[in-house]
């Protein structure tokens, strides 16, 4: 880059980052013009985070400058980079689910009129900002009412409205389908029109070539490859962030049992999210569910695991009718989910994955109500060998990376052999790498005879690891279609009728 762009834009050099023994980033350079989008790729802990993290003013680097519009650049705390007209969208929503859409777009900076805040600029300019991205919701509507792929969007106006002439954007598709993709990008690329620059962090790497001009891979804290073409190929991408060759990711699929272990008949959602879905998974097959985001499909999956509450149907697991008041009923038939959003729904960030493991389990080692700290941590012990989780059962859940956290909710499970396994986004936010063994941990649970229904927002991982692909729109049922028959275009043409 030459000097005069790097002063009219953000540039860094030397970033260094240690934590007691580790070395999370090392001597790292970046420079990023106006209205340009950068993409940083990378593995769990390559040190994508620890970068976004230093530019955004949450933590300090050890070492190294930055310069932001031709001045020197030193965020004390995320106010600062804000104030210089820097924003980071975080991968982790970050929103008060008590306050409105419109309160969580302007918190911190609410507009005032006449002593009382001015809800009616605040609930048109954040209604803007979400007709643009696409989300079909009242800016007063309160933030827990909103699904994962809704919160993500509310994130994304969130910093759009800050009118930042530098974004971070760390996962911004990871909850999203690919409509709310492209109205994303078309935002993006009307930003850039008008001299916004972005650092695009994504595991999605079909995604790159789409939005970003040059692209950065980092391994192992240190920057290893530049790329001033963002159409390099896939497989290269691939095998800098991770030091090898990965050309199969999707394990093979074994042939199922003829035993069916979950039936789902005329299923219709208490609150009318999804009608009349009818499907059966066999023992050791793998059915997807493919569909853009509101089709139903985390709704019909809470339903079956019990989470939610039915108006219709039945579900039947080995053939006996199951009649759930909640989750526990679901499990004590042999039903488990892997929600989507594990971080909130799966687990305790702050506890251990001993007691992260042992929750919902105590049925399975408790005697009379006492669970003993010996019982729980061999339990879990086990768990973790059989799943193969990077950690100990007396380390800190939130010290894991996505991939081992991701890992740590299957493992609850495996113990209780369950019947039915329900994945719900099993790779969101997490690298190629750790994508490659979640797939073979799923191909294992099949092989051992696990009916496994697997929900995403990647096409490609539904297509690539299910036997047959059920795909939804609107709530409906539109087909289920066997493996030669489920290709791109068929699912997407029946998801958007």
């Amino acid at each position: 880059m030459d000097t005069e762009s790097a002063n009219r834009g953000f540039s860094a050099r030397g970033l260094g980052k240690r934590y007691v023994q580790t070395e999370v980033l090392v001597d790292f350079g970046l420079d990023v013009r106006p209205g340009e989008i950068v993409a940083l790729l990378g593995e769990n802990g390559a040190g994508k985070s620890t970068v976004s993290s230093i530019i955004a003013g949450v933590i300090q680097p050890d070492s190294g400058h930055m310069t932001w519009r031709g001045r020197p650049y030193a965020p004390a705390a995320p106010g600062d980079a804000i104030a210089a007209g820097i924003g980071l969208i975080h991968q982790e929503i970050r929103l008060l689910p008590d306050l409105s859409i419109a309160e969580n777009v302007f918190v911190g900076r609410l507009p005032v009129r006449n002593g009382v805040v001015d809800r009616e600029k605040i609930n048109s300019a954040a209604g803007r900002q979400l007709r643009r991205l696409g989300l079909d919701a009242p800016p007063s509507c309160p933030v827990r009412m909103l699904r994962v792929a809704a919160q993500q969007q509310v994130e994304i106006a969130k910093a759009l409205c800050l009118r930042s002439k530098l974004l971070i954007l760390d996962e911004p598709t990871a909850a999203l389908g690919a409509d709310e993709t492209d109205r994303l990008f078309s935002q993006i690329r009307r930003l850039r029109e008008d001299g916004v620059s972005f650092i695009y962090i994504s595991h999605r790497l079909d995604e790159i070539p789409l939005i970003a001009d040059r692209v950065l891979v980092l391994r192992d804290g240190r920057l290893v490859s530049q790329h001033d073409n963002a159409q390099t190929p896939v497989h290269v991408l691939v095998k800098e962030m991770v030091g090898r060759n990965m050309d199969r990711i999707f394990p093979e699929r074994d042939a199922p049992q003829n035993d069916v272990a979950l039936s789902v008949k005329n299923l219709t959602a208490a609150d009318g999210t999804f009608k009349n879905v009818s499907f059966s998974v066999r023992r050791g097959e793998i059915i997807g569910i493919a569909g853009i985001v509101g089709a139903g499909r985390t709704e019909l999956m809470r339903a079956i695991s019990g989470a939610d509450s039915i108006a219709t149907g039945t579900i039947k697991v080995d053939g006996k009718v199951v009649r759930m008041a909640g989750p526990r009923d679901a499990v004590r038939a042999g039903i488990v989910l892997v929600p989507e959003d594990r971080k909130l729904q799966g687990l305790i960030l702050d506890h251990t994955l001993a007691n992260n493991i042992a929750a919902g389990n105590f049925d399975i080692f408790a005697r009379n109500g006492w669970a003993w700290p010996g019982k729980i941590h061999d339990f879990a012990h086990s768990a973790i060998l059989r799943v193969g989780v990077k950690g100990g059962p007396d380390q800190r859940v939130g010290e894991l990376s996505g991939g081992n956290q991701q890992k740590t909710v299957i493992a609850r499970w495996v113990s209780r052999s369950p019947r039915v396994f329900i994945l719900d986004e099993p790779t969101r936010g997490i690298d190629v790498g750790a994508r490659a063994a979640i797939y073979d941990m799923i191909a294992g649970l099949a092989r051992a005879g696990a009916a496994i229904v697997l929900v995403s927002s990647d096409l490609d991982e539904v297509l690539g690891m299910s036997h047959r692909t059920l795909v939804l729109s609107r709530g409906r049922q539109r087909a289920i279609l066997e493996g030669t028959e489920a290709n791109h275009e068929t699912v997407i043409n029946l998801a958007t009728t």
